[in-house]
């Protein structure tokens, strides 16, 4: 009978986290925030307690999961809205490698060392520094990696949910001015913009249409 028990909350189990997870939206193992690892955790640690204490109310572990289901939830939307709190639940990320140069104090600051680098630009088949030309450490932990170019012709993003990077426009040389005068002859203004990149020496951006 306990075997029983015991194949039945698995079994259970196995299926509400599923349907949790199809809540929480799809993304890959590797691209989880630092929230989404902690609701992870938390969920797979109450699953197994639920399915070892088999003779504890199933429902007692059913609420806690639900609770933090509809706390991730919330803080997704709200972190959607509002990009200042996105950035204090999850971060910015950090440029290691600018224009082929290594940020040692970013690096220091995120405690991330030379060996973390190596071992991911391995990863990537990059055999050395010189090839790279940016190098940028994401929220998830991922390094996305810009080889050098001639033409350096892949974008760099200057407006994103309607917040200006600041370190962008340093990076290519421009200032706010440079930038507000484009979106003025646009008809439009930072926070109307989703997303802008620089990419060959002309600015894109797409409108959000949500914000008038």
């Amino acid at each position: 009978m306990d075997i029983l028990i015991v194949l039945y909350r698995t079994i259970l189990f196995y299926f509400v986290i599923a349907i949790v997870y199809r809540f929480m939206g799809k993304r890959e193992v590797g691209e989880l925030s630092i929230m989404d690892l902690i609701v992870s955790i938390l969920i797979a640690e109450l699953a197994a307690m639920a399915i070892d204490k088999y003779k504890s109310n199933v429902f007692i572990s059913l609420v806690p999961i639900c609770a933090l289901v509809i706390i991730q939830i919330i803080t997704a939307k709200i972190s959607l809205k509002s990009p200042e709190v996105r950035e204090k639940i999850e971060g910015e990320p950090s440029i290691i490698i600018n224009r082929g140069k290594v940020n040692f104090e970013e690096m220091l600051h995120q405690r991330y060392n030379l060996d973390d680098l190596l071992t991911q630009l391995r990863e990537k088949s990059i055999k050395s520094l010189e090839e790279v030309d940016y190098a940028i450490l994401e929220t998830s932990g991922k390094l996305s990696v810009f080889l050098k170019d001639k033409d350096h012709s892949y974008p760099l993003p200057v407006i994103l949910d309607g917040k200006v990077d600041k370190e962008t426009l340093v990076q290519i040389g421009k200032d706010e001015e440079w930038l507000n005068k484009r979106l003025k002859d646009n008809n439009v203004s930072a926070k109307q913009v989703f997303y802008a990149f620089y990419k060959n020496n002309h600015l894109f951006f797409i409108e959000n249409e949500n914000v008038k």
